[in-house]
C-alpha cells in the first residue's frame, strides 16, 4: 500500500451515542486512526465523551463539525431520522461518511443522500459491519462452493430485549420501529444472497405489532421474501424479545448452515454445517466485524480499494424496508428536519 494508503483517517463524531465506542472508537485505536472531534447537543457530554475516549477536541455543533478541515471523514451514529439529514449535511461538506444503518428515514430520502454521495465525489457508506466479518464471507464461501447444493430458503431473526420507554428507537418522528433498527440486517443478509438465488428478493407478505403508547412502530415485523429462483426467505426482528437473537440459518438442496450470532460474530464466532456427510462446526474468529469494517472504509478512503457497500446498496436496503412496511399495514418512515 502507498504511503497516502497508511495515512490515517481523520474522524468527527456527531454526537455521543454509546455505540460508538464498539463500533468506531475502538477499531480506530486499532487502526491508528485520528478521532479529532466531538459534537453533541450537550456540550458537557460531548467533553465527557472526548476525555473518556481520547477524542482531540469538543465543537459546539454539528454543523462546527462539518465546517472543521482537519475532519475529513463524518461518523454518523445518530438516532435513525437523523441520518438522513446529517449525512446529506457531511456530504455537501465535501467529508467522506460513515453511517449508521439505515442510511436515512426512507427510500426518498436515501435516493437524496445517494445523489448528494455522487456530487460531492466523496465515499458513502452504510455502517453493515458484519458484512466484513469472515463469519458472512464463510457463509457465502458454502454457497458458491455448492456443497449447500442450491439455495431453497434463508432465516434471519434479529431480537433483542426492550430498550426503555424513552429510547428514540420508539419514536415515529426519528423514525423509530424494530425494522428499522433490527430488521434492516435481516432484510440486508438476505438481500446479498441475490448471486445465489437468481437475484434480489422481493416481499409476499408482512406482518407487524405495533408498540403500545407508539401507534405506527412496530414492536415487531416479520416478513416472507421469494427470490426469481423460486427461494424463500424469512426476516425477522423483534424490539422486545426475552433475549439477544441475532441468527441466520442457509438451507439449500444438499445441505444447510446456521450462524447463531451472524451480526456480532465477535460474540459466537460459529457457523454449524450439515450436509449428508455429517455435522461440523466452523469458527471463523471474535475479532470485531467493526475493526474490520473501518479497516475496508479507509482502504477505500486512502486507496480506492472496492467496497461491497456504497450508496446505491443503501437505496436498494431502504426501498426494501419501505415495502416491508407496507406490506405489513404500516406506513414507511416519516423524514425528519433538522
Amino acid at each position: 500500500m502507498s504511503e497516502s494508503g497508511r495515512e490515517p483517517l481523520r474522524i468527527g463524531i456527531l454526537g455521543a451515542a454509546r455505540i460508538t465506542e464498539r463500533s468506531l472508537v475502538a477499531p480506530a485505536r486499532a487502526g491508528g486512526h485520528r478521532l479529532v472531534a466531538v459534537a453533541a447537543r450537550d456540550r458537557a457530554r460531548a467533553e465527557a465523551f472526548a476525555a473518556a475516549h481520547g477524542v482531540e477536541r469538543t465543537l459546539g455543533s454539528y454543523a462546527e463539525l462539518l465546517a472543521d478541515p482537519e475532519v475529513d471523514v463524518v461518523y454518523n451514529p445518530l438516532a435513525n431520522g437523523l441520518h438522513g439529514p446529517w449525512n446529506l449535511a457531511a456530504l455537501r461538506a465535501g467529508k467522506h461518511v460513515l453511517s449508521e444503518k439505515p442510511s436515512a428515514s426512507n427510500a426518498a430520502e436515501a435516493e437524496e443522500v445517494r445523489e448528494a454521495a455522487a456530487k460531492s465525489g466523496t465515499v458513502f457508506m452504510e455502517a453493515f459491519h458484519y458484512l466484513f466479518h469472515p463469519l458472512t464471507l464463510r457463509l457465502h464461501e458454502l454457497l458458491a462452493s455448492g456443497e449447500l447444493g442450491e439455495l431453497r430458503h434463508a432465516e434471519a431473526m434479529v431480537a433483542i430485549p426492550a430498550p426503555e420507554a424513552g429510547d428514540p428507537r420508539w419514536s415515529l418522528p426519528l423514525a423509530g420501529g424494530a425494522l428499522m433498527d433490527l430488521g434492516c440486517y435481516s432484510l440486508h443478509a438476505l438481500r446479498v444472497l441475490a448471486p445465489w438465488a437468481g437475484g434480489a428478493p422481493r416481499p409476499l407478505s408482512a406482518r407487524a405489532g405495533e408498540r403500545e403508547g407508539a401507534p405506527g412502530v412496530d414492536e415487531w415485523l416479520d416478513a416472507d421474501l421469494e427470490f426469481p429462483s423460486g427461494a424463500t426467505g424469512g426476516a425477522r426482528c423483534h424490539m422486545a424479545y426475552g433475549r439477544l437473537e441475532m441468527s441466520i440459518r442457509l438451507v439449500g438442496s444438499r445441505g444447510e448452515a446456521t450462524a447463531p450470532n451472524f451480526v456480532l460474530p465477535q460474540m459466537d464466532d460459529r457457523i454449524v454445517v450439515r450436509t449428508p456427510d455429517g455435522e461440523r462446526t466452523e469458527r471463523l474468529g471474535t475479532r470485531s466485524s467493526y475493526t474490520y469494517q473501518l479497516e475496508a472504509f479507509a482502504a477505500r478512503v486512502r486507496a480506492g480499494t472496492a467496497l461491497p457497500l456504497d450508496a446505491d446498496d443503501a437505496v436498494t436496503t431502504m426501498r426494501l424496508i419501505d415495502a416491508c412496511y407496507e406490506a405489513a399495514g404500516l406506513a414507511p418512515r416519516p423524514r425528519s428536519t433538522v
